[in-house]
């Protein structure tokens, strides 16, 4: 299986209306990261992808993750047909979201369904066995959220070589504990509440008690908080173990991440890959 192309380093964007989305992503691409990834959830329209891609000039965009209950396979292989006849080689299909009874079967039915996108150009949200395995089989890579640097390895391992590892890591920079803490547990907080996401705190060693608190040593190690030279030492520490690509989630006390924020951040981390 081909892997999915991203390069080293990627920042992760929220969807906004009007023109903020895309005067963000054309700030970050001149920054230096290799991949864009639009938060799914907050995805109001695929279109919001195709604006990120139409304004910038060379940066991978992914979509990170669409939901596969939100949006049918026709309109992701429309987005992905228009967007390679007018910007070819640039959209990697990022998918996941398949809730319900049976949300493996229902994955595997909406990949098969996509066929004429290369698997080299889809990655698939993975937590557990079960989608690292469907990740490597019918995907270019997997995109786990929220994993400490020795689950990453533990993960390459269930990869195996030939899958490109791009990891989603959340962080805040704050030299200020209190404030840092309060900002993950904002963040995380939703997420704690999903039951594949605490099976996963609960592989990484957490306890029962750690994730309904949401504990300081949880916070510390899923959404570190620091100068930026911290979050570039749990970065590389990603990329020890096995990390091909480290997408930064950046966790502000700004509604937004402000631009300077993004560039202290790529000082810190773009610039040493």
């Amino acid at each position: 299986m081909a892997r999915a192309a991203l390069g080293p380093t990627g920042a992760v964007i929220t969807p906004t209306e009007g023109p903020d989305l895309a005067q963000t992503a054309v700030a970050l691409e001149a920054l230096g990261f290799t991949t864009l990834w639009v938060a799914g959830g907050p995805l109001a329209s695929l279109d919001q992808v195709a604006d990120v891609i139409r304004a910038t000039d060379h940066v991978t965009v992914s979509t990170g993750i669409l939901a596969v209950v939100r949006f049918t396979s026709d309109q992701v292989i429309a987005l992905y047909d228009e967007l390679e006849a007018s910007h070819p080689g640039r959209f990697v299909v990022g998918l996941g979201g398949a809730h319900g009874p049976d949300p493996i079967p229902t994955l595997e039915h909406y990949l098969d369904r996509l066929a004429t996108i290369p698997p080299s150009r889809r990655v698939l949200a993975a937590l557990g066995p079960r989608m690292f395995r469907m990740a490597r089989e019918h995907a270019g890579g997997a995109y786990p959220v929220a994993i400490t640097p020795e689950r990453t390895a533990e993960v390459r391992s269930l990869l195996g070589p030939d899958s490109t590892l791009a990891v989603d890591q959340l962080a805040t920079v704050t030299a200020d504990p209190a404030e840092g803490r309060q900002l993950g547990r904002a963040r995380l907080g939703f997420l704690a509440t999903l039951p594949a996401y605490q099976a996963n705190f609960r592989r990484m060693g957490f306890t029962d008690d750690d994730i309904a608190s949401l504990s300081d040593p949880l916070i510390d190690a899923l959404v570190p908080w620091g100068p930026v030279e911290a979050i570039a030492a749990q970065v590389q520490a990603h990329r020890d173990a096995g990390a091909d690509h480290v997408a930064l989630s950046l966790v502000s006390a700004n509604e937004q991440p402000t631009v300077q924020e993004w560039q202290a951040l790529a000082e810190a981390v773009v610039a040493r890959t």
